[in-house]
């Protein structure tokens, strides 16, 4: 971290792409739209001590694909090492699986050979480019048509555009929905098409009631938040996005519940944010989007004059750490404590030398749950 920018940033232009917000896709489950991580993996302890998983975003690219190779090599031998102290037992992908229109033809080079050996399910949030659709197409299709084919089946099955793949389509009852875990809830929201998210007036009452609903097994679960669009951010590509902060802001005074973690892609670079209450919590925001895509996005040095980093809605809010050379992805562990549970985020990247294929560690931090603080180890 060489830049010593310490606030979010605006776009000082900014783009309206309203025009892009598409329909959603029929849910293929039952209202609330919960699925039990057990159903996935039956084997599970459903009172474990520990769980850890990985999270990753803007995985594909339509052009140089050796980077999501790379990050999908690394995960991979965390996942079959024999001294891992805590294995990943699934994955959760944070948007943008495919590039650029979310087209079943771009699915087998761009998810399905990329995470062929990846011995874990994966789940997905939809990114914008996910959601979007090719205008010059000759087949024309639904927004989300292929990303629900591959991850919000109703059933598990081989799925037609994979290329052979042995990985069967994932359940996820629908584009917004929770995944219920041992040791935390994790709610998964779609933001749509649009570069700085929307969502509609039915998904924010639900997620309204998932918050209230998680919140009664605080402390033994945490709440962790997902969303594609990244609610803050200092880079000079994307920046903050002042719609999904705003309504952010104003479910969690709705419910009176505040996550303990979010998590977001979008922005293609890894950046941890605090964001300070008036009532003494801390909580992190996580963006995760260095997973693949051969661009990254530089974080904006002081000064620059084509951002804006002084509004009243980003000042509680500072850039702790930042990766924007490397990809990398996170893994997460959960761990019971004798109060709630202790999250634990690990980013891991890659360096630029002879051993530049290995993954090392770049920060670790610690959230625990029902405490206002977090604790940080950077390495």
């Amino acid at each position: 971290m060489t830049n010593v920018r310490r606030q979010p940033v605006l776009l000082g232009s900014l783009i309206d792409d309203a025009f892009k917000i598409k329909p959603l896709p029929a849910p293929s489950g039952k209202w609330p739209y919960r699925l039990k991580l057990k159903q996935i993996l039956p084997e599970i302890d459903e009172q474990p001590a520990t769980m850890s998983f990985h999270v990753v975003g803007d995985t594909g690219s339509m052009k140089e694909r050796t980077f999501q190779h790379k990050v999908a090599r690394e995960m991979t031998k965390q996942l079959l090492a024999k001294n891992n102290s805590c294995t990943p037992v699934f994955m959760l992908h944070m948007g943008d699986v495919v590039y650029n229109y979310g087209e079943a033809s771009e699915y087998p080079a761009q998810f399905f050979r990329p995470y062929e050996q990846y011995p874990a399910p994966i789940f997905a949030l939809a990114g914008n480019h996910d959601a979007d659709i090719n205008p010059e197409s000759s087949e024309g299709y639904d927004s989300l048509e292929a990303f629900t084919q591959v991850f919000c089946a109703k059933t598990s099955d081989k799925i037609a555009f994979s290329g052979g793949s042995n990985r069967f389509s994932m359940i996820q009852p629908n584009v917004y929905w929770t995944l219920v875990t041992p040791l935390a809830n994790i709610i998964c929201l779609y933001g749509n098409a649009t570069k700085y998210g929307f969502i509609t007036e039915q998904q924010e009452a639900w997620f309204i009631q998932e918050l209230l609903s998680a919140h009664t097994e605080r402390p033994k679960k945490a709440i962790i938040v997902c969303i594609h669009q990244a609610p803050y951010s200092a880079d000079t590509n994307h920046g903050s996005s002042l719609n999904m902060i705003i309504f952010l802001e104003r479910a969690f005074h709705a419910a009176g519940v505040k996550p303990d973690l979010v998590l977001s892609g979008h922005v293609h670079n890894y950046q941890r944010f605090s964001k300070r209450y008036a009532d003494g919590s801390v909580i992190p925001y996580v963006v995760s989007g260095a997973g693949g895509y051969a661009d990254l996005h530089r974080i904006a040095e002081p000064g620059n004059p084509l951002v804006v980093d002084n509004l009243p809605i980003m000042r509680q809010v500072q850039l702790e750490n930042y990766c924007d050379t490397h990809h990398g992805f996170l893994k997460i562990t959960l761990s019971k404590q004798e109060v709630g549970i202790l999250i634990s985020c690990e980013y891991f990247t890659f360096r630029q030398d002879a051993h530049g294929d290995e993954a090392t560690l770049f920060e670790r931090f610690y959230v625990p749950v029902s405490y206002p603080e977090y604790q940080v180890s950077i390495h």
